[in-house]
C-alpha cells in the first residue's frame, strides 16, 4: 500500500519504531507520547493537505503508515465542529493520541462489570486537549469518546495503534450507566 508523503515523515516514523520496540505497553505507549508531543510542539512534521478536512458524515481516518516490521499503524483523523465518537474501544489494542490542530473533549469511562453483551460502564473523567498534547489508552481502560471541542473549524489528531484499527465495539446507552456494545466496522477515508 502507498500512504501518503508528508514532510518529516522518515524522521517521525524512525522515532516510533525505536519507540515501539521498548519492552512493555506502558514503556512504549509513554515514549509514543513523549514523541508525538516532541513532533507536534516542535513543528518537526507537516501532515499532508488531504488531512486539512473532515467529512460531511462525520469525522475522517486516513492511514499515514504500517509498520510490516513492528505491527503499529499511523492514522490521522480529522474532526468538523462537533464532529465525535461514540463510546467505544479500541478491542484490546493499546494507542497514544495526540493532538495536533484545535482541541478535542476525551471522556473517559471505567467498565464496572458485564454480563454478555452488556456493559455497566461509568464516567471517570473529561479531558480538554489542546495542540501538543497527547494521552494514551492501555486495555482494559480503553472505553472513551472523542469529540472537536471548538465551535468553528477543524481539529486533527495524530493516533498511532498497537495494530491496524480496522473495527472496534461501540456502545449505546441502555440507561443507568448500562450499554449494549456492537461491533463497528471502520473505514478509511480519501487520502
Amino acid at each position: 500500500m502507498r500512504y501518503p508523503e508528508f514532510e518529516g515523515r522518515e524522521s517521525l516514523i524512525r522515532a516510533l519504531d525505536e519507540a515501539v520496540r521498548r519492552e512493555g505497553d506502558e514503556a512504549v505507549t509513554d515514549r509514543i507520547r513523549r514523541v508525538l508531543c516532541e513532533f507536534i510542539r516542535e513543528d518537526r512534521f507537516s501532515l499532508p493537505s488531504c488531512c486539512d478536512s473532515s467529512t460531511g458524515e462525520g469525522y475522517a481516518r486516513r492511514l499515514l503508515h504500517k509498520s510490516e516490521e513492528l505491527g503499529y499503524s499511523v492514522m490521522a483523523m480529522t474532526w468538523g465542529p462537533g464532529q465525535g465518537t461514540p463510546l467505544h474501544d479500541h478491542c484490546g489494542m493499546w494507542c497514544v493520541e495526540g493532538v495536533c490542530r484545535g482541541e478535542l473533549e476525551v471522556v473517559q469511562y471505567e467498565l464496572i462489570e458485564r454480563s454478555g453483551d452488556r456493559f455497566h460502564l461509568e464516567q471517570r473523567g473529561t479531558i480538554q486537549a489542546g495542540p501538543g498534547s497527547a494521552g494514551s489508552l492501555i486495555p482494559p481502560h480503553e472505553y472513551h469518546t472523542i469529540a472537536n471541542a471548538g465551535k468553528t473549524g477543524c481539529a486533527i489528531s495524530l493516533h498511532v495503534y498497537s495494530g491496524e484499527m480496522t473495527h472496534c465495539n461501540a456502545f449505546t446507552p441502555l440507561g443507568g450507566d448500562w450499554y449494549q456494545r456492537r461491533s463497528r466496522n471502520l473505514h478509511y477515508d480519501a487520502a
